[in-house]
């Protein structure tokens, strides 16, 4: 079992290194307003403004059915929060009942972040928690390796906390997930642009495939499948 990270050893406090206590979990309906927000800003770096049309309706109808779906064997998402204090882990906040224990850890920081937007990605599990990402995924199939798979359609991270290896934090919690469950593999897109996350992805051994290309139907071209 996962046992919350010890706070920093008392000390001279000018030569203590500022840290960030982490917990990811999984969302629930309750994160629906901050996930909005994230997708919103998630579009807006991408720029992408224009094929977003998300509303916290639909979000809460499509990913939160009830009763709950088990996590990787469905729509999931996982809410990255952090705080300045060590996290507690609280039967409230234990969703080892729904097949993810929510996993803490602690990241020294080179220098104080400042977010401006810590009030308005307040988690709503309270405590003083803060809403720093999210990540979406789904199952999909390797008919060539005959083994399931999980495909990562979405991962953020805001930007007052970037390159201190969050992402990376929330793709080795779903590539845990995935070997835990015997899946073939991990998968997900990155714009062509984007050389940083391009070399952040090499990085940590994944191979970018670029003789592969996106083929979309939607809109009006997908609404003329539709039989009557």
């Amino acid at each position: 079992p996962r046992r919350p990270p010890a706070p920093a050893a008392a000390g001279d406090p000018s030569k203590e290194q500022a840290v960030v206590f982490t917990r990811i979990r999984l969302a629930d309906r309750f994160d629906v307003p901050n996930i909005h927000r994230l997708i919103h800003q998630m579009a807006e770096f991408e720029l992408l403004t224009n094929l977003f049309s998300a509303t916290e309706s639909s979000l809460t109808s499509t990913l939160f059915p009830s009763p709950p779906l088990p996590p990787f064997r469905s729509f999931t998402i996982l809410i990255l929060e952090l705080s300045h204090s060590p996290i507690p882990k609280s039967a409230d906040d234990d969703d080892s009942n729904l097949g993810f224990r929510p996993i803490l850890g602690r990241i020294v920081l080179k220098s104080t972040v400042v977010d401006p937007e810590s009030s308005t990605f307040a988690s709503p599990r309270g405590n003083g928690l803060v809403v720093a990402g999210f990540l979406l995924c789904f199952p999909n199939y390797s008919s060539f390796m005959g083994l399931p798979g999980i495909y990562v359609e979405d991962i953020f991270v805001r930007e007052a906390w970037r390159r201190l290896g969050m992402g990376k934090m929330m793709l080795a919690a779903v590539a845990g997930e995935a070997a835990r469950l015997g899946c073939g593999r991990v998968e997900w897109c990155v714009l062509d642009w984007n050389e940083n996350a391009i070399a952040f992805y090499n990085g940590m051994g994944a191979e970018v495939l670029p003789q592969w290309r996106i083929c979309r139907l939607t809109g009006e071209e997908l609404s003329k499948f539709a039989v009557d």
